[in-house]
């Protein structure tokens, strides 16, 4: 066992009845083991404990999968090289993530005095009281003033990746960063280029997905580390649109909370708002749906939206390369490129809602189309400030309501209407070759349909002829 010493805290920690179960079940395995870092310092503040970070002295990764084969959760090796093995359990209140890692040191005092910032560097020990902690760099008096400090003066130093931790951390917490950590923070942001673009990428996802994210990307601007993830974005300001972007960004999540599960009475108090809730909420549900999607290792959709708006200024090409770099998977490459290569397509709408253009709309977004139409609102809403105009506004959600009544509502009439003949029967039928012009016939009977003129096989078929009858003339 350890020699770490632990005390009651001041504040009591806060455990859910699940945990307290899962901890007792843990106990039987009859292995040293600690939970640290994040999960101690949530149960102090009373925060919701979403994941547990367990330290244990013998491998993480066999524990890791003794806890699994236990508990009959999925077993992943996290990182080999750092001994560190995860367990997804499936609860009834939703997932649990579990990370194992063996010591980083020869005992938990020395793991815990190499951890980034003193509010992370707390322990719980499994073999005692669930209510007392391991203290040994004061993280409970910092988490009480509510600062962000280092562990030591080469915390950030020696993992650069902690100069975005902290950042995120003291947004999400907000925290104040104590001056000396500030400091190095600053001194250090130019390190995070050294560090593996998939850690980068990971902690940069986290920083954009939270509710308060233009306050994080302010700070990291300020600390100087903006221009080392993300080039594109510290070019907004040299062209005077760092101010509209991070509106506009703001104005997003807004629209995102009022239209998810989070929203309350005081979240669509405001006029704008207010008129969204009543113009949309018949799509709230779907939205929610689409909105909350994760991506690659559970990667939120906001941060992608919001990444989109920081690559705004970028062309396409440069937008691609730099997703590659980070790197993101391909259809995260996929929805960004399809976000940034018509951006202003969503304008064709304001004075024709046809059936046929609102099917080419989708026919040339398909999921990413809901994308556009949150952006749009979120646009229009930045440019517009504090003198928005209710007839403009309105205008504005009744554009995105016909896009959504298609594409929630008549997916099959409007969207993507059945097949009637493919390009075989076309060939065989028609005596043509394969070519560009069945892939536009099949465009042209596709719009056909979309605007009632057509509804069966045959006069698809015939439509076909006339189509053909028309390139002769």
């Amino acid at each position: 066992m350890s020699n770490a010493t632990s005390h009651i805290p001041q504040r009591t920690l806060v455990w859910s009845d699940d945990l307290l179960d899962l901890f007792d079940r843990l106990r039987t395995l009859k292995t040293e083991m600690y939970v640290v870092g994040g999960a101690v310092r949530d149960a102090l503040l009373g925060q919701q404990v979403k994941d547990l970070d367990i330290a244990t002295s013998g491998s993480g990764t066999r524990l890791a999968r003794q806890i699994a084969d236990m508990l009959g959760g999925a077993y992943y090796p996290l990182d080999v090289e750092r001994d560190t093995g995860r367990v997804i359990l499936e609860q009834v209140d939703g997932r649990l993530i579990v990370d194992v890692a063996g010591f980083r040191g020869p005992d938990l005092l020395a793991d815990l005095r190499d951890r980034d910032f003193t509010i992370n560097a707390m322990a719980v020990d499994l073999a005692g009281e669930p209510g007392w902690i391991i203290d040994p760099m004061d993280g409970e008096r910092d988490a009480r003033d509510r600062v962000l400090s280092r562990c030591h003066p080469n915390a950030v130093r020696n993992d650069p990746v902690r100069v975005l931790r902290g950042i995120r951390q003291s947004v999400q917490l907000a925290f104040r960063i104590h001056p000396s950590t500030l400091a190095d923070l600053r001194a250090h942001a130019s390190l995070v280029s050294s560090v593996s673009p998939e850690r980068v990428r990971d902690e940069w996802f986290r920083l954009l997905a939270l509710p308060r994210a233009t306050a994080a990307l302010k700070v990291a601007d300020a600390i100087g580390v903006l221009p080392v993830v993300l080039p594109e974005a510290a070019l907004l300001r040299e062209g005077g649109q760092w101010q509209e972007a991070l509106d506009t960004i703001d104005r997003l999540v807004e629209i995102i909370i009022t239209l998810g599960p989070k929203r309350t009475d005081q979240t669509a108090a405001k006029f704008s708002l207010g008129m969204l809730v009543m113009g949309l909420d018949k799509y709230r549900q779907p939205l929610q749906r689409h909105t909350l999607v994760t991506w690659a290792d559970d990667r939120s959709h906001q941060a992608l939206l919001i990444l989109a708006l920081l690559l705004g200024s970028a062309d396409s090409e440069v937008a691609e390369t730099r997703a590659r770099q980070l790197p993101l998977s391909n259809r995260e490459i996929e929805r960004l490129s399809a976000l940034l290569r018509h951006p202003n397509s969503y304008t064709l709408l304001d004075n024709d809602r046809s059936a046929l253009t609102l099917h080419r709309y989708w026919r040339a977004f398909g999921d990413a189309g809901v994308d556009l139409a949150l952006l749009s609102l979120a646009r229009y809403l930045a440019q517009s400030g504090v003198s928005i105009r209710q007839d403009d506004w309105i205008r504005e959600i009744e554009k995105a309501r016909a896009l959504f009544e298609a594409y929630f509502d008549h997916y099959s009439q409007i969207v993507a209407p059945p097949v009637l003949v493919d390009g075989n029967v076309l060939m065989n039928e028609l005596a043509l070759k394969p070519g560009r012009q069945i892939g536009r016939l099949l465009d042209d009977i596709r719009e056909a349909q979309v605007e009632g003129r057509i509804s069966s096989a045959d006069e698809a078929l015939s439509f076909a002829r006339s189509r053909l009858g028309d390139d002769v003339e």
